[in-house]
């Protein structure tokens, strides 16, 4: 049986940052799903597709390509082949994404893509809805969250360190609204699962974030270990 981490979260949460990095530290394979749903809303911006043109986005998601893959350790999107990773991070693609993703063709197309990979192989995977519908069953549940100021000035500084001219107050606004849109979707709404472990990081570092969630499944598997010991001794 695979091990499985999910962690899931509001955007800006530093989910992706983390997840990769304790997927290097404890050997898993990273599955960023979120990547998975901006290569679907690179998709959909290529073919003009309108956000608000549902029957297009459910017809139109049928034939997008996406596939995974692995360079130099680094996981990469493909769409139709090409990789897009380049074009996954911008705003545009990040509101088409969240605009996109409460639409249950496109929710089962990529789901089905990760659940796939997750009982193959013992893995890392980090979105918005992982422990509570992708892997229910996964050893390891984080929910990771920030204040939306915090996720603010994260995405800010990061957007500003590659030279690009934003809004603080823009993203913001941008984040509190795709919060609001994750969180009252009718399928699939971002929230935290019964069984999943709160950790909200607005005041800790990122190396501090890592290495908490590194102890939470340090312990989970010991328990794990402890579990069996007695299964098998009775």
């Amino acid at each position: 049986m695979s091990y499985n981490v999910a962690i899931d979260g509001p955007a800006g949460a530093g989910k992706s940052t983390i997840a990769k990095a304790v997927a290097k530290k404890k050997n898993l394979i990273y599955v960023d799903t979120g990547a998975m749903y901006r290569a679907m809303a690179v998709f959909m911006i290529r073919e003009g597709i309108s956000v608000d043109d549902v029957d297009a986005i459910c017809s139109k998601c049928q034939e997008a390509d996406i596939t995974l893959g692995y360079e130099n350790g680094e996981q990469v999107v493909y769409l139709a082949g090409e990789n897009v990773n380049a074009y996954l991070r911008t705003e545009e693609v990040g509101n088409m994404a969240s605009a996109i993703s409460p639409h249950p063709p496109v929710r089962a197309k990529l789901v089905e893509l990760q659940k796939a990979l997750a009982a193959k192989n013992d893995c890392i995977m980090d979105g918005r809805d992982i422990g509570t519908c992708v892997l229910p069953n996964a050893q390891v549940k984080i929910y990771l969250t920030a204040s939306s100021e915090v996720r603010a000035k994260r995405r800010y500084d990061e957007l500003t360190a590659k030279g690009e001219s934003c809004d603080l107050e823009k993203i913001k606004a941008d984040i509190e609204e795709r919060d609001y849109r994750d969180m009252h979707r009718e399928h699939s709404p971002l929230k935290q699962a019964e069984d999943a472990i709160l950790v909200d990081t607005s005041q800790m570092t990122i190396d501090e974030v890592i290495e908490h969630i590194i102890c939470i499944c340090d312990s989970a598997r010991k328990l794990e270990k402890i579990c069996k010991s007695m299964e098998n001794a009775e």
